[in-house]
């Protein structure tokens, strides 16, 4: 461990004369003491309010172990801060009396958690229990800084800190007079809320209440930890429902107008958590006459890349019905959220994207969803991120919603299908959002304009990556949807000439097809089958394989299903 650096050694040099001088006027203090109270008046009435003008002195045994913490330090005793020595000295220091004393463990504290980076002993807590609940105000400002200076860098147990007895006088120091003190316990209620078990202890403690007042202090370092600590909270469902039984709500949503975009972030991020829950949703949505869904699409103009994320993700959540989707849109969502695609922040692309998706899902704004801005700004997004799995799946599942309108054609002409192709170049095997890229353009292929188009753009990576994936049997649905894009495509000749150097993987998934148990992979490979042996090259192919031996096992199993069904309907008319 490295040496204390100039200031340090100035301060404990100045501490040791501190004591010194106590030491050599500890005689002369106590005989002016003595004689003050003999000529006091107060001895005869029996009153003992003089005892309150004067500062505590130090106790014999307070005075032989300040003089030996020092004598400790003065021998280099940064060579071992966390002894069985300096615990005791530490402990008799932390529960005098004397706020010297007192500020005396408090700073070494305070060094120790600022120069070391080292776990912190369970015992070692105990002395913060004396110094937090300290009278003295400079000892609850460095006993707290310096609490939370352990907790931040992880060298304290949170659950530990609440199980030695420390919330309760941490959250004493939430109703401090002091911004410094009121800052420092919010931080360090922030920091233990992290932990499940704290949250409740938290919540049981009625810590929730001082922490909504200092939500609304004109401190912007009391207010930001105060409302990251309620963030902390709102991960608990229980919490939730103390939080808005208290009032939290107004508080939080008014504060998304804060000017400091750490509040608005911590806010708007703490109503994305309460949000999860639908219960919540009508007072939230009514509070200031639904003034919160006005606030948040004004956030998503934020410049701030996270305020701006969670803006996306708190209308994401509250977005479960009909008739606030409607209101969202009515509010010109859209055009900020075409904006947000853009972005140059993943979180913000991810979380717009999840929330068009969201708005996507419900007939009535699809019309307003096909637009030309929106659409090309999806192709946009989908050929600049093809490896995004995220992006690319809500993509392709709001390209799919929107499909389904009678503004289809325009989603042909429209970047849209090219994003999509290279998307499926791109995305894992293992990703889910596979299956709802190759899902969307199956569904897209069922449409002449857009086979058309999306044979313009095939060429040999493209056919090989749809081979492949139909030929694979580990993921069912990637599978199929890909043989289906194959089979709408087979009539054109570029695709025929293109799939002729795939003979032998097209016939080995056709036959996996026709035996495989779903009738829809049977018809599928029947289907496709037919198409292909127009062909000479396949029919030849065909020919020399099993194709024959399992159409026909297909067929007996059909006829054999078929007298089952006529059997079962004579019994049903009998």
């Amino acid at each position: 461990m490295g040496q204390l650096c100039g200031r340090c050694m100035q301060l404990l040099r100045d501490f040791v004369a501190f004591v010194q001088r106590m030491s050599s006027d500890l005689l002369h203090s106590i005989k002016e003491c003595l004689t003050l109270i003999i000529k006091c008046s107060c001895l005869k009435q029996g009153s003992s309010k003089a005892r309150q003008l004067y500062k505590p002195v130090l106790q014999p045994h307070e005075r032989v172990t300040a003089q030996e913490f020092l004598q400790h330090i003065e021998r280099g005793f940064e060579t071992s801060p966390l002894g069985k020595d300096p615990l005791e000295a530490l402990r008799t220091l932390a529960f005098s009396e004397n706020p010297g004393l007192q500020q005396s463990a408090a700073l070494y504290y305070l060094h120790m958690s600022q120069h070391m980076n080292i776990p912190l002993p369970a015992e070692h807590l105990e002395p913060f229990y004396a110094l937090l609940r300290s009278a003295d105000l400079e000892v609850q400002q460095m006993s707290s800084l310096s609490l939370v200076n352990f907790l931040l860098e992880g060298n304290i147990d949170k659950e530990l800190v609440v199980q030695m007895g420390l919330l309760e006088p941490i959250l004493d120091l939430l109703e401090s007079d002091d911004p410094t003190v009121q800052c420092n316990s919010c931080a360090c209620t922030m920091t233990l809320a992290v932990s499940e078990s704290n949250r409740d202890a938290i919540g049981a403690a009625r810590g929730v209440t001082p922490l909504l007042s200092l939500a609304n202090s004109y401190d912007p370092r009391v207010q930001q930890n105060a409302v990251g600590a309620i963030l902390n909270l709102t991960q608990s469902e229980r919490i939730q429902q103390v939080l808005c039984k208290e009032g939290a709500l107004p508080v939080l949503i008014f504060l998304l107008e804060s000017p400091d975009s750490e509040v608005q972030y911590y806010s708007c991020a703490a109503l994305s958590n309460i949000a999860v829950n639908a219960q919540h949703h009508e007072a939230m949505l009514r509070t200031g006459e639904r003034f919160l869904l006005r606030v948040l699409t004004s956030l998503l103009s934020s410049p701030v890349d996270k305020v701006s994320s969670q803006a996306c993700v708190c209308l994401r959540n509250l977005a479960t019905s009909a008739d606030t989707q409607a209101e969202m849109v009515s509010q010109d969502v859209l055009p900020k959220l075409c904006s947000l695609l853009a972005s140059g922040s993943e979180a913000v692309r991810r979380a717009s994207v999840a929330l068009l998706w969201i708005l996507s899902q419900h007939p009535h704004n699809q019309d307003a969803l096909v637009c030309a801005e929106l659409l090309q700004s999806l192709g946009t997004l989908l050929s600049a991120h093809t490896t995004d799995p995220v992006i690319a799946g809500h993509a392709a599942c709001i390209i799919k919603n929107l499909s389904l309108s009678k503004n289809r054609e325009r989603i042909i002409e429209s970047p849209c299908v090219e994003g999509l192709l290279q998307a499926l170049l791109s995305i894992d095997i293992r990703e889910d959002s596979l299956h709802y890229v190759t899902s969307c353009l199956a569904e897209l292929t069922k449409e002449e304009g857009a086979t058309l188009r999306m044979v313009q753009r095939m060429d040999e990576p493209l056919t090989k990556r749809l081979v492949r994936l139909a030929g694979q049997v580990e993921h069912t649905e990637p599978s199929f949807q890909a043989a289906s894009i194959i089979q709408h495509m087979i009539d054109h000749e570029k695709m025929m000439r293109l799939l002729k150097c795939h003979i032998r993987e097209i016939q080995a998934y056709l036959e996996n097809f026709l035996s495989h148990q779903e009738i829809r992979f049977q018809q599928l490979g029947i289907s496709t089958f037919c198409r292909l042996q127009a062909d000479p090259e396949f029919s030849l192919a065909f020919r020399k394989s099993q194709m024959a031996k399992l159409l026909q096992q297909v067929r007996q199993q059909t006829e054999e299903t078929q007298e089952l069904l006529r059997a079962a309907l004579c019994h049903t008319e009998s």
